[in-house]
């Protein structure tokens, strides 16, 4: 077990059983360890310690809610890390648009690790232990560059060891390869498998697939995240998505799950009410767009996500772009405790102007100032 910081309070709260721990009593050992990655990363990354020094100067936090928090798009301008060049094992990027900026991370050994054993707590808990045979609905190019990773390249890598005898649904060019598939259903076709793809993939690629083949998925379990907006645009909500795919091939457990790039290894999973339910290591706070205070339970506001993960780059507080409500507390649906969150939709690129990227602004001013 690593001596690193956070450490013991990662590794208590990711032995438990995924979602059995109350939420006051996760609150307190999230407070520990993100304390002490607040004060490794004021240390060992001159920029965190540049933006706590000119932003978020006071008493150490005593609650959740005081922790402070770096905006997403820093890290689309920033390579922020904590450890030395020479330690970092490899750099990840976000998804992006065509000449978009990305986020850049640096992993080294000890978060990789622990996105790791985050990820197999999670999936343990809707996969159970044993590997399952496991179809991606995706490109094997996809995966091909393993210098400087995609977030779907890295979503993609980072669900195949709960699988085994992959078998990637498209080729290079993105069409369907239906004789290997074929094959694949038919040798695993009195077996539990695992369906893993990002979401517009799922709905694009494999109602095909299913359609062309009259698979029967009764036995398979489908991971998946991402893309909402484009299947939005198509009027296709989360209800529609595992209806379609239910009526079409007996597709009964399907799991949504949200997260990205700057905390990979931390899913938010979605439950048997349809909401999402940060692991035991991370939690999430609502806050209000206009004075980023915390919102109270059932009211809108955007998203800032924490994690006991990163200990290579100042990623353990972050306030995303994201719009979410924070549902219900401890209700313990389908034995899950903690909170449980909805997401409702991006935050929309007028009011970024006047919210999130208030703080995204003073921190570029605090850093420029200081260079």
């Amino acid at each position: 077990m690593s001596s690193s910081p956070a450490s013991e309070n990662f590794y208590a709260l990711n032995e438990a059983p995924q979602w059995s721990i109350p939420q006051a009593v996760r609150e307190a050992s999230l407070l520990s360890g993100l304390s002490e990655l607040i004060d490794h990363h004021r240390l060992n990354c001159p920029e965190y310690e540049r933006i706590l020094g000119g932003l978020w100067q006071g008493d150490p936090a005593q609650t959740l809610e005081e922790i402070p928090y770096l905006p997403v798009s820093l890290f689309k301008t920033h390579l922020l890390q904590s450890v030395p060049q020479e330690q970092v094992r490899i750099t990840m990027t976000s998804s992006g648009t065509t000449g978009a900026a990305v986020s850049r991370i640096a992993v080294d050994n000890e978060t990789s690790r622990r996105q790791k054993l985050s990820l197999r707590a999670s999936m343990a808990a809707i996969l159970g232990s044993k590997r399952r045979p496991m179809l991606v609905i995706d490109s094997l190019a996809v995966v091909s560059d393993p210098a400087l990773m995609s977030a779907r390249g890295a979503g993609v890598l980072g669900m195949m060891p709960f699988g085994r005898d992959h078998c990637f649904a498209l080729d290079e060019t993105m069409k369907y390869r239906l004789d290997e598939v074929r094959e694949w259903l038919a040798k695993h076709a009195d077996e539990e498998i695992f369906i893993f793809g990002f979401t517009f993939l799922v709905w694009q690629y494999l109602r095909g697939l299913a359609a062309e083949l009259g698979c029967d998925l009764s036995k398979a379990t489908l991971v998946h995240s991402g893309g909402w907006k484009k299947l939005q645009s198509e009027a296709v909500s989360p209800e529609v998505f595992r209806r379609t795919f239910r009526e079409l091939a007996g597709l009964q457990n399907s799991y949504n799950f949200y997260g990205m790039v700057e905390q990979m290894g931390v899913l938010f999973l979605e439950g048997d009410d349809a909401l999402l339910y940060p692991p035991n290591i991370g939690d999430v706070i609502i806050r209000d767009p206009l004075t980023f205070e915390p919102c109270p339970p059932v009211t809108e506001g955007i998203v800032q996500v924490l994690s006991l993960i990163p200990s290579s780059y100042p990623g353990h507080s972050i306030l995303t772009e994201d719009v979410g409500v924070i549902e219900t507390i401890d209700a313990g649906v389908g034995g899950r405790l903690g909170k449980a969150l909805r997401i409702v939709g991006r935050v929309p690129k007028v009011e970024l102007r006047g919210c999130s990227d208030v703080i995204a602004a003073e921190s570029q001013r605090v850093l420029k100032s200081a260079l």
